[in-house]
């Protein structure tokens, strides 16, 4: 099948090849400052759940909160801002009862993306593109929730592929440029979300481009599957993602010998968003804007990365910050594709030339 290549992801590159681009920072933190209520969460909606933490619902309940904090990220630098929809799947609603509105969610939470990034690229010509967001559920195709039984699944394949095709389609109806797969702790699950996407793609005969992130979970460098950061990049590099790379897990500082590992290995850009530190024994992330900044500069100055941003604790002047310490700094030079052999388990393989 011939698709009909991406617009977006063609200006994309050609932006990255001038210049080290930012996405945006985390929603979570930024919602939490507004000290919403449940009535703010559930709005008019008649849930038998309590809906405080639905981050997600917001997009219907409180439009107003996710646009403002989204047109925030714009004002400090983000080529790139991703929808607030990490937890707008099926999977993940079913705890708050509200399967049924997922579809609805993602839609409009694609929409004030879509509005707020135009309205950012009419104003000064720069290109703003939108990622939409899917995250790994709370459910692992790859280990049994149960000590008493290795061999039983939460769920199956098929199902974990069917709720990722689900939101890409909604997102995709909604206007997003990208499908962004983030915070991978199980690669079997990004490739059921990688499948998705793909089937989707087919399904419309236009391309989607992907961007895959992997969070590590351990100071080995490994996700809860138990991954090394090049099996994981081994397993999904069929998917030709856009960009690869690495998110959430440990402060900028301790996540970038697995940044070097990565950036040595991938023929994609590559995008790298942690957390502002490591939380406090509150859960609080105390790490401050220009120390993210600094960790970001050297980074840039070594060549490392193609596209930096913010996860957990991350703010508007986190990524301000950022867009400082990467101003100037050439990006990323990609590496030329290898056409060796590159097998994965738990460790890589690369069969011999």
């Amino acid at each position: 099948m011939t698709l009909r290549r991406s617009e977006a992801a063609a200006i994309f590159r050609d932006q990255a090849k001038q210049r080290i681009l930012l996405t945006d920072g985390a929603f979570g933190t930024m919602i939490q400052s507004y000290r919403l209520e449940e009535a703010d969460y559930r709005g008019s909606y008649d849930l038998s759940c309590d809906q405080k933490g639905n981050n997600d619902l917001l997009a219907l309940t409180r439009p107003d909160v996710i646009d403002a904090i989204t047109r925030q990220y714009l004002d400090a630098g983000s080529d790139i801002v991703s929808t607030n929809t990490f937890n707008a799947n099926i999977i993940s609603q079913e705890d708050y009862d509200a399967v049924r509105l997922v579809r609805e969610i993602n839609l409009a939470a694609a929409r004030i993306a879509r509005k707020a990034a135009d309205d950012y690229a009419a104003k000064d010509g720069r290109p703003r593109f939108v990622a939409g967001a899917i995250g790994p559920t709370n459910k692992t195709l790859s280990l049994s929730p149960d000590v008493n039984d290795p061999g039983y699944r939460a769920v199956d394949f098929d199902t974990m592929r069917d709720v990722y095709q689900d939101q890409t389609a909604a997102l995709l109806d909604g206007g997003c440029d990208f499908i962004l797969i983030e915070t991978i702790f199980d690669t079997l699950n990004a490739k059921a979300a990688i499948m998705a996407v793909l089937d989707e793609q087919a399904k419309r005969g236009v391309e989607v481009p992907m961007m895959i992130s992997m969070t590590i979970t351990d100071m080995s460098g490994r996700n809860l599957s138990g991954h090394s950061v090049e099996a994981f990049w081994h397993a999904v590099r069929h998917a030709h993602p856009l960009t690869i790379g690495l998110n959430c897990a440990f402060g900028a500082d301790l996540l970038r010998p697995h940044v070097q590992v990565l950036s040595g290995l991938a023929d994609a850009l590559v995008m790298i968003y942690p957390n502002a530190g490591l939380p406090n024994d509150l859960g609080q992330y105390d790490e401050q804007p220009a120390t993210t900044g600094g960790f970001i500069r050297d980074w840039a100055e070594q060549g490392l990365v193609n596209v930096v941003g913010g996860c957990c604790g991350s703010t508007p002047a986190h990524i301000a910050a950022m867009a400082d310490a990467v101003a100037g700094k050439p990006a990323r030079e990609l590496h030329a594709h290898d056409h060796r052999t590159r097998l994965a388990g738990l460790d890589p393989m690369t069969m011999a030339a």
